[in-house]
């Protein structure tokens, strides 16, 4: 059986593991007042940066219609694919997954999976899933696997500056300034498809960091020892490369794969984020 799984575009997979992994990248939409971009395709982090810099108004970002992703599809089926199994991040999060659920009542062989996450926090779930394809799993049993595994998957980040969150209306003012003023770099978590805040570390970010992986390796102690991502925005230097040699150093995981997030987790939570998420299960699905 032959089975193109895809996802949209907020799965932060690098370019490099989209090409290895054959996977079908559906890109949303991304607004900057008046214009419209194409997430990863005609619109990069940076341009986010530049934009906010400019002009303190933070992009907007859009789902894909119930058409367009029927066309997605189709094509796919057209091309000779038996199956198509598609991630959306989580229903909760945005209605990507209603409008992609919509489309793939029209046609046969298209499952859509709601990934009750987001960035590679999905990621982690489309890998799998290609690696169960390779292995000759039917579609189904694919589809039920990482439904099982969805709630199972450890997605997470810290924050340096609450300004984007701020920005977005996703905190309020006084939460905004009080966390400038006590220097406090809040953890966020991803619970049942929705993000929300975990512990509030205080103190420089780069400690700040430093407690949010100790506390990630003390906390989850059942890893899938088959990958781990560390998926970070627009960093400072030298931040990232410790976080992932630190992660490496653990001994846990077969590999340590490094991603640099899109335009959904930019646009949310701005530059000096980043998160180690992998899933905890200890690679068993009953």
């Amino acid at each position: 059986m032959k089975i193109k799984i895809t996802a949209d575009s907020t799965c932060d997979l690098s370019p490099e593991l989209v090409e290895k992994y054959n996977v079908g990248i559906m890109p949303l939409h991304v607004s900057l007042g008046e214009e419209d971009y194409l997430d990863g395709v005609t619109i990069q982090p940076q341009a986010i940066y530049e934009y906010y810099a400019a002009n303190k108004v933070l992009p907007k970002s859009g789902c894909r219609t119930e058409e367009e992703y029927y066309n997605f599809f189709k094509g796919l089926l057209d091309e000779g694919y038996d199956a198509v199994i598609h991630y959306d991040i989580s229903a909760e999060m945005s209605g990507s997954y209603q409008n992609a659920a919509a489309a793939c009542k029209r046609l046969d062989g298209v499952y859509v999976v709601d990934s009750r996450n987001l960035s590679t926090g999905t990621g982690l779930l489309v890998l799998d899933a290609c690696d169960m394809a390779a292995a000759g799993m039917a579609a189904e049993e694919i589809v039920k696997r990482s439904q099982k595994r969805a709630a199972a998957v450890q997605a997470s980040f810290i924050i340096d500056k609450l300004e984007f969150l701020y920005r977005g209306g996703r905190c309020s003012s006084l939460v905004y300034l009080g966390a400038n003023l006590l220097h406090i770099n809040p953890c966020i978590f991803v619970r049942n498809g929705e993000m929300g805040v975990g512990s509030k570390p205080i103190g420089k970010y780069i400690r700040c960091v430093d407690k949010y992986v100790a506390e990630i390796k003390k906390t989850y102690t059942n890893p899938d020892k088959k990958r781990v991502f560390v998926t970070h925005t627009k960093m400072d230097d030298g931040i990232a490369e410790h976080v992932v040699e630190t992660v490496k150093s653990w001994g846990i995981f077969d590999e340590v794969l490094e991603t640099t997030a899109g335009c959904t987790v930019t646009t949310h939570c701005g530059s000096n984020t980043i998160g180690v998420l992998f899933i905890n299960d200890g690679g068993k699905v009953d």
